[in-house]
C-alpha cells in the first residue's frame, strides 16, 4: 500500500486531498495544523518515509486575514521551511507544494489591463529578480515557498508546485466569498452584501478539480509550477446573481467599499493545465451543490 502525508489535513484543501488519496488506495497520515504547532513538531521529530507528501499546511482565513497588518501569516514561512528541511532528510517519493495565485505580481492584476497570469511571470529561482511585489505577506510566503521547492529539487527531491486560483467547494469556510454568498442566498439576505468593487474578477475552480489535476501531475511526474484555474473571469456581481437566481429572488446589492477586497482582476492562463487536464465542475454546478448541501 502506498503511503501519503497530508499536512493541514483538517483544513479545506487538506481534507479533500486526504479523502482523494484514500479513495486511490493510499494509507494517509494527516497532520492537523491548528496554529501550525503540531506540524512544526512533526517535522522536527519524525523521520517516516512516504510515497507522497501534499503540503497544504498554512495559516489561512480569507481576504481579511491576508490584509491583516500584523504577522499571523509569518507562520507559513516557518511551516514551509520546516517541511522542506524534513523532506530532504526523510526523502519522500514526491512532494506537492501548494502555492497560490497570490504569488503573482500585483500590478498585473487590474481591471484596466485584464491580464491573464502566466506561469513564467514568476521566476521561482529568483535569479532574474522580481518584476514587482506579490500580494501581501501571504504572497511573499508562497513565493518564498516556491524558491524553497526549487532548491529542494536541485538537491534531488521530486517536487510538484501548483498555483491554485480561487478554489471553492461546499464545505469551505464562510471566510471566503463563495461559501459566504451561499449562506447569504440561503437566508435570502436583502440587501446582499458584497465586499469592495462588484466588478472585481476571480477565476473560480472547484476543489475537486484542484485535487484531481494535482494528483494527475504527480502520477505523470509533472513538476510545474502550473496554474490551476478555469481561465474564466467571474465578477462578484455575477457570482451573486448565480446564487440568487438559483434560490429564486432578486435582492438589492450593498457594496462595502471599505471592506478588504484584494486585487481587481485575478484570472489564470490555463495553457499548461490544458495539456493534461480540463476542469469538470462548472461554477453553475458548484453553486447548485453548495445550495443543496446541508452543512
Amino acid at each position: 500500500m502506498k503511503s501519503a502525508l497530508v499536512t493541514g489535513s483538517a483544513g479545506f484543501a487538506g481534507r479533500h486531498f486526504a479523502q482523494a488519496l484514500k479513495n486511490r488506495g493510499y494509507y494517509v497520515r494527516g497532520v492537523d495544523t491548528v496554529d501550525g504547532h503540531d506540524a512544526l513538531a512533526y517535522f522536527e521529530a519524525n523521520r517516516s518515509r512516504f510515497d507522497l507528501v501534499v503540503h497544504c499546511a498554512a495559516v489561512v482565513g480569507g481576504r481579511a486575514l491576508i490584509d491583516d497588518p500584523g504577522l499571523p501569516l509569518a507562520v507559513d514561512l516557518q511551516l514551509d521551511a520546516a517541511m522542506f528541511n524534513w523532506a530532504l532528510r526523510a526523502k519522500p517519493g514526491r512532494v506537492v507544494y501548494v502555492s497560490s495565485s497570490a504569488a503573482y505580481p500585483v500590478p498585473f492584476q487590474t481591471l484596466a489591463a485584464q491580464t491573464r497570469l502566466t506561469e513564467d511571470m514568476i521566476d521561482p529561482t529568483l535569479r532574474k529578480g522580481l518584476l514587482c511585489a506579490p500580494d501581501q505577506l501571504y504572497g511573499w510566503a508562497k513565493l518564498t515557498g516556491e524558491n524553497l521547492a526549487y532548491r529542494a529539487r536541485q538537491a534531488g527531491l521530486k517536487v510538484t508546485v501548483i498555483r491554485p486560483f480561487s478554489g471553492y467547494g461546499e464545505d469551505q469556510s464562510p471566510d471566503y466569498p463563495f461559501r459566504a454568498f451561499a449562506e447569504r442566498a440561503r437566508r435570502r439576505a436583502d440587501p446582499f452584501e458584497i465586499w469592495g468593487n462588484p466588478l472585481q474578477c476571480r477565476d473560480f475552480i472547484h476543489i475537486d478539480d484542484i485535487v484531481e489535476a494535482t494528483l494527475i501531475m504527480c502520477e505523470q511526474g509533472i513538476d510545474g509550477p502550473v496554474n490551476l484555474g478555469t481561465g474564466i473571469a467571474t465578477t462578484m456581481e455575477h457570482l451573486v446573481a448565480l446564487f440568487t437566481r438559483a434560490v429564486g429572488y432578486t435582492p438589492k446589492l450593498k457594496f462595502e467599499k471599505d471592506a478588504p477586497m484584494g486585487v481587481e482582476y485575478r484570472v489564470a492562463d490555463t495553457g499548461l493545465l490544458k495539456e493534461f487536464y480540463l476542469p469538470r465542475v462548472s461554477l453553475e454546478e458548484g453553486v447548485k451543490r453548495a445550495l443543496a448541501d446541508d452543512a
